[in-house]
């Protein structure tokens, strides 16, 4: 899918200059921070939703940890 993305002229430079550090285009720099980002969002995700299901298994063993 086509889409047009306007960056601050500081993020611009800095994604300008990684790219030819890399010898890649711009766009390939933006896809693979997008890909990373949304994989470490997904990840987030998964270890809260597991720290939640720990925190209502164990509520009351935690809650009389706390009270010791």
């Amino acid at each position: 899918m086509a889409m047009t993305v306007r960056l601050p002229e500081e993020l611009d430079a800095q994604l300008e200059a990684i790219a030819r550090a890399r010898h890649i285009s711009k766009h390939a720099v933006i896809i693979e921070a997008a890909a990373r980002f949304a994989n470490s969002e997904t990840k987030t995700d998964r270890v809260l939703s597991i720290g939640d299901s720990i925190t209502e298994r164990y509520a009351e063993t935690l809650k009389r940890l706390e009270d010791a």
